[in-house]
């Protein structure tokens, strides 16, 4: 679904669109998956519900988990998007570990609930650098 793009990010395509939630949204399952492959190092119970930082145009948005939202979809709230050019089949960057927890910093998350195991902690060797 992703794969390294740069440094700090993977690159994937999903389905964008707006919706009326609060926060930027994927699939439960998706962001599940998607954060173990990122924040979690396989040592042990780690948490999952980290949010994600993905990156569309420009703009960031931390991602959580919601079931209501369609698998390979990424829902944003309408008033944070030109909701004119949306829904579309977009590029969008996925922030790795060390990007996403500076990126959460700044948005305002508590540096104590990124570490260990989450965003800023040590994620795993992935030699082909895929995201599932």
């Amino acid at each position: 679904m992703f794969e390294r793009f740069s440094s700090s990010y993977f690159l994937g395509r999903l389905y964008v669109e707006p919706y009326d939630g609060a926060e930027a949204a994927i699939h439960r399952t998706e962001h599940e998956r998607l954060n173990e492959c990122v924040y979690t190092d396989g040592s042990g119970v780690e948490r999952v519900d980290y949010p994600l930082v993905m990156k569309l145009d420009t703009a960031h948005f931390p991602v959580v988990g919601d079931d209501g939202v369609p698998s390979g979809t990424l829902a944003l709230p309408r008033d944070a998007v030109d909701s004119d050019a949306l829904p579309d089949d977009r590029p969008v960057l996925l922030a790795d570990a060390p990007r996403a927890a500076e990126l959460l910093r700044y948005a305002g998350y508590d540096p104590d609930d990124l570490a260990p195991g989450g965003p800023g902690g040590s994620g795993p060797d992935r030699p082909d650098d895929r995201l599932a």
